[in-house]
């Protein structure tokens, strides 16, 4: 675990979904309970569980997978990290990308919390891009 708490929440994830297992666990921050309770909302995700071992908090989150007709199991969603460390990338509520026509989502770092597109706009304040979700 690195000093980029967004990518050491969002690395995990990406990599079991795509080795196709059931749970993943994430190292419990602020900022990973509210991109998780964001996925947990927009349904990339079936359950969430906090425990606690050896004075460290974690969530253990259950990922949804999709079922092919022929039994093989496909990822549902893919993550990208936008701003990093070395590179924020800010935007007004205007000029928030749109994922795959609103059907992706887009996580924002607001003054209000973190939220997403849809959220932000509504409200009328931008923020840092976090990440891209579809």
């Amino acid at each position: 675990m690195g000093k980029d708490t967004i990518a050491d929440t969002i690395t995990p994830i990406r990599n079991t979904d795509m080795n196709r297992k059931g749970t993943v666990r994430i190292l419990y921050t602020n900022i990973t309970e509210n991109i998780v309770k964001i996925l947990l909302r927009n349904g990339f995700i079936e359950s969430v569980r906090k425990y606690r071992a050896i004075d460290k908090d974690f969530l253990v989150l259950t990922l949804r997978h999709r079922r092919n007709r022929k039994g093989s199991y496909k990822t549902i969603f893919n993550l990208k990290q936008i701003s990093g460390p070395g590179l924020r990338i800010y935007s007004n509520y205007q000029r928030i990308p749109i994922i795959l026509g609103g059907m992706g989502v887009v996580i924002l770092s607001t003054s209000r919390g973190i939220m997403t597109d849809r959220e932000a706009r509504l409200e009328r304040i931008g923020g840092e891009i976090l990440c891209y979700i579809w």
